[in-house]
């Protein structure tokens, strides 16, 4: 079997993770939708209102991730804006053990979600099942939802009030779905903080 020399691994690496780019840039309306991404998100921090984010696995992190940045800080120093991942690790395996994997977020929603909150569901092929059922305890409780998708979207892309997909070109993993959606993150968050913030800048 020919073994692939290093070098060629490394720019095969990034020519799929620029080809992942251009493909979600050159998406048809996709700057109206990261547009009104980042308005949800401002009118959600200016109600005063949470921002809950959940995911599995890689999607877990960035979930995490995209809270921190708004709790700590993410360019330059401000107050905190309510943000939190959803997982826990003793409610993720209470609730695991006790109702099945499936509830774990739609039970966190469930005790900690408002009206005027928002859930961010990021999911590299939006068919997790206790994404959509979280996604369906958010809109009982009048939650907004934005889904942080990859490939068609899944069962997430119908259920969400918007969402943002990074759609597969041939031979997609998830991981360049994943560097994609960070590239997101990163930029409705630093959006977001400019918007709010504007004397930081």
């Amino acid at each position: 079997m020919k073994t692939t020399d290093t070098i060629t691994i490394w720019k095969n690496c990034f020519a799929e993770a620029q080809a992942t780019h251009e493909n979600f840039i050159n998406q048809p309306e996709i700057w109206d939708k990261l547009e009104k991404m980042s308005q949800i998100l401002i009118d959600t921090f200016k109600n005063e209102k949470t921002v809950f984010s959940c995911g599995n696995g890689g999607s877990h992190c960035d979930s995490m991730h995209f809270a921190e940045e708004f709790t700590g800080r993410y360019r330059k120093n401000r107050k905190p804006m309510g943000a939190l991942a959803l997982g826990e690790s003793s409610h993720l395996t209470c609730v695991a053990n006790d109702f099945g994997f499936e509830q774990v977020f739609a039970r966190q929603i469930q005790a900690l979600g408002r009206k005027g909150d928002c859930l961010l569901l990021i999911s590299t092929s939006g068919n997790s099942k206790n994404q959509v059922l979280a996604c369906e305890a958010a809109k009982e409780k009048g939650l907004s939802t934005i889904g942080l998708l990859g490939r068609d979207g899944g069962e997430l892309k119908n259920l969400v009030d918007l969402a943002i997909v990074v759609p597969g070109v041939k031979g997609t993993w998830s991981d360049r779905i994943q560097e994609m959606h960070i590239k997101i993150i990163h930029a409705v968050i630093e959006t977001v903080e400019q918007k709010l913030f504007p004397e930081l800048y």
